[in-house]
């Protein structure tokens, strides 16, 4: 959740603190602002909406808005509506300015006790009380920013990632983070610092990472970071493959739409090296990957939103494939429950950013209690908190995902689980190697069948025509398709504001019945499995009470048959029980993107949500 980009160097920043901020725009988009300290006074500008209205307002500005050292905030509202006062950065006596991603958890005893000393509050954010409280211990520590910021993170808890600097040292920037990201980037002469690497391609490909505690002294000639315990140390610069034009919109209309389009390459990508023709290669997930491999008896996933339905899918997959025990569990439920961690458990997290508080807080707890634990991660963020912190790390390698709705992440993730069950049956001979060939073959297939699938565009544009006056929607997929359903009923929610809910096709009778009539479009997934004739059962149920129904189907399904009122798209052919599941998904993108295009929604940045959810 938000965004936070500022630098040190001899040019002005603003163009440049404007653009990392549009790059950041997907994690926050209720307001934003700019500090910037020239002849050691502090400028701000700030706006609600979106960062064109910030640019718009700057550039309105009669004098000139710059400066060599400065800090800015896309936001995502926590504590405190969308509101202009409740925009970052914010300051204290025109002396500090601060900018935060996070949660303070104990802000309301620390705005008690600053109320007490005389400070005054302009806003309703939690992110006030670490502007008063450094301007607090600037007086105590003779003007000394770094020791006013390590005095200053004493008394907070919570999650944080900080951009600070002050008028008693106006050639310094301090950055600080504690459970949420936070990089550095290194250029010549110059330093910034941003949320996510892709704020800062246009200036550097060279990257530091802090880690948790970390704390660092920026200057513009000089790079001084401290750890958790204050002792200086080392962090290693790591070159990014990254381009800036990798998270360009191109020719495309919406991130989104490139982003389902770029699925094709995606799932190659992830393919790339991990594999021969007819078998998976164990040591793509690590090493000491086979060891663990070897001796797990079950496998518990932990995962929240996109991420958790791609865990449901493997769960099928991993008990009918390789009778690998599999559990799922949204990780905000997982953490509070005091779970029952069986001895010979992998512990597997799957999330696109790496930073999901949730799901690192679960992973966190889990090792806390079960210091020998297996844990491995699923991810598309190679230098995030979970690859840190997990054992085995698989790396998805979907490139930047912009869309606020996930596509690619998730087939990719699909993808990574797939070659993660054959791995693990593979090294445990519990999946035979004619089997195991035949699964590799498959994914291999999966760009092209992704491709063709994305060639029905045209038709699903149409369908999706029908949902124009809608407000509600029903998705139906049974066995694997199920975990699609509710994939596609996200998807429909997010970006289109329609109420969608995913059932069982076989939970019917059981309540979804009741809701439907002709105002409520249903969607099913039929592909050609063993339920297909169930399947088709369950849609007669709804057809026979004037249900409106809408089918993507495999060409051999024929759930049409003599009834011409059906609205079936041929979305594939020739799946099998992995690509399947992955393929019909595609459509299903398509069908929520063209839907909130009628709808007129906010396709990238839909209301109230952000790509990461780094907060809880």
């Amino acid at each position: 959740m938000c965004g936070i980009v500022g630098g040190v160097a001899e040019r002005n920043l603003t163009p440049i603190l404007l653009e990392g901020l549009r790059r950041l725009e997907y994690r926050g988009y209720d307001s934003s602002g700019i500090a910037l300290l020239a002849d050691k006074q502090l400028k701000r500008v700030r706006s609600i909406g979106k960062i064109a209205r910030l640019q718009d307002k700057i550039a309105a500005q009669q004098e000139v808005f710059s400066g060599s050292i400065g800090i800015a905030h896309t936001r995502w509202a926590t504590h405190g509506v969308p509101a202009e006062e409740n925009a970052h950065p914010h300051i204290c006596n025109h002396r500090v300015a601060v900018v935060h991603n996070g949660i303070i958890e104990n802000h309301a005893q620390l705005k008690a006790m600053q109320l007490q000393a005389g400070y005054r509050f302009t806003s309703q954010t939690d992110t006030e009380v670490i502007a008063h409280s450094i301007d607090e211990q600037l007086n105590l520590h003779n003007g000394n920013l770094l020791s006013a910021v390590q005095a200053t993170l004493q008394t907070l808890h919570g999650a944080y990632a900080l951009g600070v600097i002050a008028t008693d040292q106006p050639d310094l920037l301090i950055a600080a983070r504690c459970g949420s990201p936070l990089v550095i980037g290194v250029g010549i002469g110059e330093y910034f610092i941003a949320s996510d690497v892709s704020a800062l391609l246009p200036v550097t490909q060279e990257f530091i990472f802090l880690e948790e505690g970390d704390i660092a002294a920026i200057q513009r000639e000089q790079l001084d970071i401290f750890d958790q315990a204050g002792q200086r140390v080392e962090r290693p610069i790591v070159q990014s493959n990254l381009s800036s034009h990798s998270v360009e919109l191109g020719e495309h209309r919406h991130y989104m739409h490139k982003e389902i389009f770029e699925q094709p390459q995606a799932v190659t990508d992830t393919l790339q090296g991990r594999t021969t023709d007819s078998a998976v290669l164990v040591s793509a997930f690590g090493h000491g990957a086979e060891a663990v491999f070897k001796q797990i008896e079950q496998v518990q996933i932990i995962a929240c939103g996109t991420s958790y339905h791609a865990g449901l899918v493997a769960k099928y997959w991993f008990e009918d494939i390789i009778q690998m025990p599999c559990a799922v569990e949204v990780a905000s439920e997982y953490r509070y429950r005091n779970p029952v961690i069986r001895h010979n458990t992998l512990l597997l997290t799957i999330s696109q950013s790496g930073e999901t508080a949730d799901t690192l807080a679960a992973l966190r707890e889990a090792k806390k209690t079960q210091p020998d634990l297996s844990s491995m991660t699923i991810c598309n963020a190679p230098e995030s908190s979970l690859t840190r912190e997990s054992n085995l790390v698989f790396l998805t390698h979907a490139g930047p995902e912009i869309g606020v709705a996930s596509t690619k992440a998730f087939t990719t993730q699909l993808v990574s689980l797939a070659l993660l069950l054959t791995a693990i049956g593979q090294v445990q001979k519990t999946l035979p190697t004619a089997r195991e060939t035949a699964i590799i073959k498959g994914l291999k297939k999966l760009p092209t069948l992704i491709q063709n699938a994305l060639q029905h565009e045209p038709l699903i544009k149409e369908v999706a025509q029908l949902f124009a006056d809608k407000n509600s929607a029903l998705f139906l997929g049974r066995g694997t398709m199920y975990p699609i359903a509710m994939e596609g009923a996200l998807k429909l929610k997010e970006i289109s504001y329609i109420h969608a809910e995913a059932y069982p096709a076989g939970e019917l009778k059981h309540g979804p019945l009741a809701l439907i009539d002709d105002s409520i479009p249903v969607i099913a997934i039929a592909p050609k499995d063993e339920l297909l004739e169930k399947l088709k059962s369950n849609l007669q149920e709804v057809k026979a009470r004037g249900g409106q129904m809408i089918v993507f189907e495999d060409e051999d399904s024929d759930v049409r048959g003599d009834d011409e009122d059906l609205n079936v798209i041929k979305a594939t052919t020739n799946v099998g029980r992995i690509t399947a599941p992955i393929t019909f998904n595609i459509p299903l993108q398509l069908l929520s993107y063209h839907v909130a295009l009628i709808k007129g929604t906010d396709v990238d940045q839909p209301r109230n949500l952000a790509k990461s959810v780094t907060v809880e």
